[in-house]
């Protein structure tokens, strides 16, 4: 099947942002600059742990509101990005099939309003590193799990699109899916919104569903590397990235919710530890 003749899903209304998307020029400009990320995880490293060791003796920030505007940001903008890629998504695996969606990067090279979303998913990973500002003002733990996934989504997220992996299509959208009720949640919590715990639960389930999906796509894609667009370096670091994200946070789920001891009922509020969550104590990407 040419690729090139990929009909593209009706979208009921296009930004004039999204139509004067040129995906040629952000390749370029992400092929001679990707590289700086690791500068941007230097600096995040000195300035958490040093920030960390600087609050030592210094009183607790409270942070509540700015913390509601966080969150509520981070919500209204991975909705936003769900609903803008989710239907491209689906609309290549129901008339191009799972081979398709997974070997083909038309949803950069041809459609518009995915491929600016695409783009501002990359971009986001930066201001993302905010996250982790909140932790150290307000002299909560600073778990592994959080700098490590913080640091290496931005990392990966970066090298990617200078490939246009195609696979990305999948973990975007999981990406942007799974980030819509996470940030929603935290949202609320920091408003002083009372949520089940149940809630917090499937939220933690749907972040192990989607490291489990992002193992599966890279052992499948690893059979068919050498013939379309996602290199066997790609496919290795992903894999690698994604089982990693997946031992830590099956470690979590076990400890918070099939733990003992003080450990597991102090680690977090209603599930979930979290910095966006204005009543908990440890913050878990």
């Amino acid at each position: 099947m040419n690729y090139m003749e990929i009909t593209l899903p009706n979208y009921s209304y296009v930004f004039n942002f999204e139509e004067e998307f040129k995906h040629q020029d952000t390749r370029v400009w992400m092929i001679k600059n990707w590289t700086n990320v690791f500068y941007f995880c230097g600096i995040y490293i000195i300035l958490i742990f040093g920030g960390k060791h600087y609050m030592q003796n210094k009183p607790r920030f409270e942070l509540r509101r700015v913390l509601s505007i966080w969150n509520t940001a981070l919500a209204a903008f991975s909705i936003i990005g769900a609903c803008r890629t989710a239907p491209e998504f689906f609309h290549v695996l129901k008339n191009y099939g799972f081979y398709y969606s997974v070997c083909i990067p038309s949803f950069i090279e041809q459609d518009r309003v995915s491929g600016f979303w695409t783009w501002m998913f990359t971009l986001s990973k930066v201001p993302e590193l905010g996250d982790t500002l909140f932790i150290v003002l307000r002299k909560q733990p600073l778990i592994f799990l959080h700098w490590y996934h913080h640091a290496t989504v931005l990392i990966y997220t970066w090298y990617s699109y200078s490939e246009y992996t195609s696979s990305a299509r999948w973990f975007i959208v999981m990406n942007y899916c799974v980030h819509s009720l996470m940030y929603s949640y935290y949202a609320l919590r920091s408003m002083g919104f009372s949520t089940p715990r149940s809630f917090a639960m499937i939220i933690t389930i749907l972040q192990l569903a989607q490291m489990i999906i992002g193992c599966g796509i890279n052992i499948w894609a690893q059979q068919v590397v050498r013939q379309k667009n996602i290199s066997p370096t790609n496919v290795k670091l992903s894999l690698t990235i994604y089982f990693s994200y997946f031992v830590l946070f099956a470690r979590f789920f076990q400890t918070v919710y099939f733990g003992s001891g003080r450990k597991a009922k102090g680690a977090v509020s209603n599930g979930i530890p979290s910095v966006h969550d204005s009543k908990s104590k440890v913050k878990a990407h």
